[in-house]
């Protein structure tokens, strides 16, 4: 018996070497054929990649849980609104090109720190501040923690409050000292993108998974480091839409709400028209055929959803 297990141990630890080796070098290999798309700035030490297209008034857009500015890009969005705004999205902390270091948790609000020291260096003065899904929450705590900084809010598809979340136990392992480590290196990549399509299919739905979404780099988004970002944001969530919930209110500034009203990942009863009855000055718009991804279903409802921020009158 001692035998057997030694001898499972040894096997076990080959096969996670062996699996190691090869997310290594699929790594690398992606990362070579995904060169930055944007440029960088770095603010505390940590390096941001985005991209800055267009002129006109400012918009920043920040991606959900898992993504990075592909998302933005392949849905036409920054295209689109190039054409009458300075469009700069990021990929957030530990995304896309983006640096995380380790040595402090990066929640909503450290994230919206970091994206204020990033305007401020980029000499950004009261952007639109677009969110989609986890970057709404960043949004929401770039105007409670820095008032005056954004002009107004684009809020999609996004989580507000404390829910249970099935989810949860699925994306956090890789945030686990040690476990997660191993995890990250070896059985989450192969996991996540084995779990790849059905999770695409259910943000998309009740609308196919479009053919402008093919291109999107899914192995940059299954990457350890970027895994370790999406279990830390995971992980993170509960706390920072507990904190959030109790400071809606105090948001004075124009707060366009837009979601899908089919929307399977975030039910929009419970977020999206909660948060509207809440909030002083808000417009809620729903596309009533969208699930989750509504910049891709239904594009131009989210432009106008910016024109109605960016208006004088909101």
């Amino acid at each position: 018996m001692p035998m057997t297990k030694t001898l499972l141990g040894v096997a076990t630890g080959a096969a996670l070497g062996g699996t190691a080796v090869w997310v290594r070098r699929k790594v690398k290999a992606v990362e070579r054929a995904n060169s930055p798309a944007g440029r960088f700035v770095t603010v505390d030490g940590v390096r941001l990649h985005y991209i800055d297209v267009g002129q006109g008034p400012t918009l920043v857009l920040l991606h959900g849980l898992g993504s990075m500015v592909e998302d933005f890009m392949l849905s036409g969005l920054v295209r689109e609104a190039s054409e009458h705004y300075r469009v700069i999205a990021f990929d957030r902390p530990g995304y896309g090109h983006s640096e995380r270091p380790r040595r402090w948790r990066y929640g909503a609000f450290a994230q919206a720190d970091l994206i204020s020291k990033a305007l401020r260096t980029l000499d950004v003065h009261r952007p639109i501040v677009l969110g989609h899904s986890w970057g709404t929450l960043v949004a929401a705590a770039l105007a409670l923690e820095h008032p005056g900084t954004v002009r107004g809010l684009v809020l999609v598809s996004g989580l507000y409050f404390p829910s249970l979340r099935l989810d949860t136990p699925l994306l956090i392992p890789p945030a686990i000292p040690l476990v997660g480590d191993v995890l990250r290196h070896t059985l989450s990549p192969l996991a996540g993108r084995a779990l790849w399509p059905a999770w695409l299919k259910m943000i998309f739905a009740p609308a196919p998974v479009p053919a402008s979404f093919e291109p999107f780099p899914e192995w940059m988004a299954l990457r350890p480091s970027q895994l370790y970002a999406v279990a830390e944001d995971a992980w993170l969530t509960a706390p920072a839409t507990f904190r959030l919930s109790r400071r809606y209110r105090d948001l004075k500034l124009p707060v366009v709400l837009v979601g899908g009203e089919r929307d399977r990942y975030v039910n929009p009863r419970a977020h999206t028209r909660r948060l509207g009855k809440m909030l002083p000055a808000r417009r809620v718009m729903m596309s009533p055929d969208s699930g989750h991804m509504v910049h891709h279903s239904d594009l131009p409802l989210v432009l106008d959803a910016i024109d109605t921020a960016a208006a004088p009158a909101a």
